[in-house]
């Protein structure tokens, strides 16, 4: 039997125009699992990594040097952008997937597309598509092809077309002890332009890892296509051996820790901090967190401890009555609580701000702003509300969807369905809260600089001068609101 399996995923950071500008790429850590146990199960692995391609045609050379018998577009389950399932990479992922088959390889696709999808992926000629968790699906899977069996019914988590028609299994449970999957297949991806493109756009040279699985909150607008509902976590001795062996092995400068929550199991970030102090291991990194759980026990003190830099949270809204609508679980009054407390332990706090969501009027709005111009984040991701399937959201909008249902880009920001105002309204607000974000932190540096001149960093000279390029718009955006708003 063939052995041999050519791993690919579908994010072209090429196709995107606003995170290639932003030049902060992370190699494709899911991608990156499962080579690693095919691997370790006696296949020759090999990857094709699109973030630096300029084409779905540039597989082909691949297929041409490993003429594998299996083509794997396993998409980086880890990373939110490939959550938000933009058209581009949906185009590039039925291109290859073509290109595969016309090359004679058995196409496998896992990925939240496809797996919300799966029949149109099936239709566009991937043979199989994994749902959900996808490691032990590819390994039952490629075994039982091995065999040259026919009937795949047994095997759970799997979608495929048999007599015109789409089968689908039943789901398959996620995985529970994390500590038995292999480290990532690393040696798979050549760092070189990631650590190029670091260096140029920030200064530093960031890697992303994993610590858990699966997020067991039930923010209603929240889709969990792969890793489901449940929580699962590796443990910190693993976690900090790894980050050992990426310290010495590409000499990173930063951590980006992709999971949904970071330390939400109980001790989970204390026994962390411990283990990376005894290790001597010294590193900063990034997570993202809800305010509510960072206020428990120590949570903050250990992060500190650990290294932790900046911490991505999810406020969405400076209005109760949106956050209580999108099933949040969490208060604006702990959003405060939690920004002051990072700020008091040296960490930089960080929003992810959604606009747009039903019933959201004016006032819920400028309570938003309030609350950016209040707590001023170190930064900020502004967004609207995205209706993504398999949600509660989804389901109250798709109605209104008609034939758009995902952005071309991450930069789109189009409002999809019927709302409060009209999509370009959003749009404006997007610019319009950013410069106002701009403003405010020049503000705060030029009171500063008042106080202290001997104590301005060139930062705080950098964020003045924005807010003074940033004020003219302020006024004008601020009018084209107000008209659009009434449109």
């Amino acid at each position: 039997m063939n052995k041999t399996i050519l791993f690919s995923h579908s994010y072209f950071l090429r196709f995107d125009p606003k995170q290639w500008a932003t030049g902060q790429p992370y190699p494709p850590l899911a991608t990156l699992y499962a080579a690693a146990l095919m691997r370790d199960k006696g296949y020759a692995v090999s990857l094709f990594d699109t973030m630096f391609a300029h084409s779905a045609g540039d597989l082909l050379p691949a297929l041409t040097q490993y003429q594998p018998r299996f083509f794997v577009l396993y998409d980086d389950g880890f990373n939110y952008l490939t959550k938000m399932c933009l058209t581009n990479m949906r185009e590039a992922a039925f291109a290859m997937m073509k290109l595969a088959k016309a090359n004679g390889c058995t196409v496998i696709v896992s990925s939240s597309d496809s797996t919300d999808h799966f029949e149109q992926y099936c239709r566009e000629g991937a043979d199989f598509v994994i749902i959900g968790e996808g490691e032990m699906t590819l390994l039952e899977l490629a075994e039982a092809i091995g065999k040259d069996q026919n009937d795949f019914q047994q095997i759970p988590g799997l979608a495929y077309m048999h007599k015109g028609t789409v089968i689908k299994t039943p789901r398959r449970l996620v995985m529970k002890d994390l500590d038995l999957l292999p480290q990532p297949a690393w040696d798979l991806v050549d760092i070189r332009p990631y650590r190029s493109m670091w260096l140029k756009s920030s200064g530093y040279f960031s890697l992303n890892m994993v610590t858990t699985r699966g997020c067991p909150f039930k923010c209603n607008w929240c889709a969990k296509p792969i890793y489901g509902n449940r929580y699962n976590a590796r443990s910190p001795e693993k976690v900090v051996q790894e980050l050992l062996w990426l310290k010495e092995k590409f000499r990173f400068d930063h951590i980006w820790f992709c999971d949904d929550i970071f330390g939400l199991k109980p001790g989970w970030v204390h026994a962390f901090a411990n283990e990376v102090e005894r290790s001597q291991l010294s590193f900063r990194f990034k997570i993202q967190a809800r305010a509510d759980l960072l206020l428990q026990e120590d949570t903050i003190k250990d992060l500190a401890r650990a290294g932790c830099f900046n911490i991505w949270m999810g406020a969405e809204s400076g209005s109760q009555k949106i956050l209580d609508a999108m099933d949040k679980g969490t208060t604006v009054e702990q959003i405060y609580q939690a920004t002051r407390l990072l700020k008091q332990h040296g960490i930089h706090p960080s929003f992810f701000i959604q606009f747009g969501y039903p019933g959201e009027t004016r006032e819920d709005i400028a309570k938003t702003i309030r609350m950016i111009k209040d707590l001023l984040p170190f930064e900020m991701g502004i967004s609207v509300s995205y209706p993504l399937p398999g949600t509660p959201f989804y389901e109250r909008v798709k109605a209104e969807l008609n034939n758009k249902s995902n952005w071309t880009d991450s930069d789109e920001l189009l409002l999809m369905f019927r709302n409060t105002y009209p999509p370009r309204f959003y749009k404006k607000l997007h610019r319009y809260v950013h410069h106002v974000f701009r403003k405010q932190q020049g503000w705060v540096a030029f009171r500063q600089l008042i106080k202290n001149p001997f104590a301005v960093s060139i930062s705080d000279c950098k964020k003045i001068a924005s807010a003074c390029w940033h004020m003219p718009s302020l006024l004008i955006e601020r009018m084209q609101l107000n008209r659009y708003a009434h449109e």
